[in-house]
């Protein structure tokens, strides 16, 4: 029965590394100000211009 344990936890190690790599990202995220989103977001669709002419 012990590898059940040891199973178990790596598992719950598993679980806690994926929250801290997902709250990471998410503070890197919010980090942005507006004026950096949108203009993140314009260089995006400048990029993106002309280079699929077909209507969606």
């Amino acid at each position: 029965m012990r590898w059940w344990k040891l199973l178990g936890l790596a598992g719950v190690a598993g679980v806690a590394a994926t929250g801290v790599v997902i709250a990471r990202g998410e503070r890197k995220r919010r980090a942005y100000t507006p004026d950096e989103i949108r203009e993140r977001l314009h260089a995006r669709v400048d990029q993106g211009v002309g280079q699929d002419d077909t209507p969606r």
